[in-house]
Parts: structure tokens; C-alpha cells; sequence
């Protein structure tokens, strides 16, 4: 299993990007706010998901450790395979993606390519206990800038750490989000 990579992008295309490893050049899918948001020469790591099936191997990249669980738990889902994991990941920024489902809203999840109002129900079903509480209500809009997407560190760290996402969000929903990092990742585990 190939955990993450880092490297320098040197090449873009689709939703892929090129990243040389001392050399070796790994091709990533990765979602399309990821795309949109890596720049040619620019060293990037990515959390990675290998998939390995009987005639191909793939490697999908996540800029945050956020993202690579949701997708996890997206391709759980029967009838969601990495593509459509992917897709829907591209319909905004991770925490937007988790607060949808969250959020039952199927009308968002339904809107990625390749994915059906029947797999949008079923994702919704299957992953609304899993993600975690909404952090806002209402309907999710399929909008994104580079300027939105914000990596929260502190819950990438209880993820490593081994927290489910929605153990990890639960103790940190009422910590200070000004606080440095390590800081609330203390108080986080205090909890």
C-alpha cells in the first residue's frame, strides 16, 4: 500500500497529475478542487489510495488525510468505485462534500458524473452516521475556489492518530479554531 508521495508535480491532464519521486513518475487521479489548486514545478505530497484489481493499478491522491477517508468510505458504498468517489470528492472541497452527506442532501451528491440518484440515496444512507454531525445546514452549493478549500491539520492529525472522522470531528467541534495546530490537537485528545 502506498500511503502518500510527495514529489514535484511535472505534469497535468484530466484529473491527473505526474509526480516525480526522485525520478520515478507516479500518475494520480486526483479530485478536481486538488487539480485545480496544484501548479506545474510546484512539490506536492499526496495521501494516496492504491488500487490494485486483477488488470490495472491506480493511484488516487488526496491533498488532505480528510479527503482520502471520505473517499474511503465513498468506495464502501455498493455500487461506488473509485471513479465515482472521485466525482463526487470533485463537486467541492472534502468538508463540503462530508457536510452534504451529512446533510442527506442526495440532490448534491447525485449532481457528480456517473452517479445516479438511486448510488446518491445509497451513499446518503450508508455514510450519513459515519461522517460525522453537519457544520452547517441546509443545501450544500457545488461551488469552489482554491480560496475556500482549507486543510484542518489538527483533524488530519487525530486521523493519523487513528480516530474514525467522526470521533475526530466530535472532539474537536468545540475547540478554538485560532489556536495553533498542536494546541488543539491537545485539547482534542483531553476529550
Amino acid at each position: 500500500m502506498i500511503a502518500h508521495i510527495r514529489g514535484v508535480v511535472t505534469e497535468k491532464f484530466g484529473n491527473f497529475v505526474i509526480v516525480d519521486v526522485n525520478g520515478v513518475g507516479y500518475e494520480v487521479m486526483v479530485p478536481t478542487p486538488d487539480f485545480e489548486a496544484t501548479l506545474l514545478n510546484e512539490e506536492r505530497k499526496y495521501f494516496t489510495y492504491h488500487a490494485v484489481r486483477e488488470n490495472s493499478e491506480e493511484l488516487y491522491g488526496f491533498s488532505s488525510l480528510v479527503a482520502k477517508k471520505i473517499f474511503e468510505m465513498l468506495i464502501s458504498v455498493q455500487g461506488v468505485g473509485p471513479k465515482a468517489a472521485i466525482a463526487i470528492l470533485s463537486l467541492a472541497d472534502a468538508e463540503s462534500v462530508r457536510n452534504a452527506i451529512a446533510n442527506a442532501d442526495a440532490a448534491f451528491v447525485s449532481k457528480a458524473s456517473g452517479v445516479g440518484k438511486k448510488t446518491a440515496e445509497r451513499v446518503i444512507v450508508d455514510l450519513a452516521d459515519k461522517v460525522g454531525a453537519p457544520s452547517k445546514y441546509g443545501a450544500t452549493e457545488a461551488k469552489f475556489t482554491s480560496g475556500e478549500r482549507e486543510s484542518d491539520e489538527a483533524l488530519d492529525a487525530l486521523i493519523a492518530l487513528g480516530f474514525p472522522l467522526k470521533e475526530a470531528m466530535a472532539a474537536l467541534e468545540n475547540v478554538d479554531k485560532s489556536l495553533a495546530v498542536e494546541e488543539r490537537i491537545k485539547l482534542a485528545l483531553k476529550r
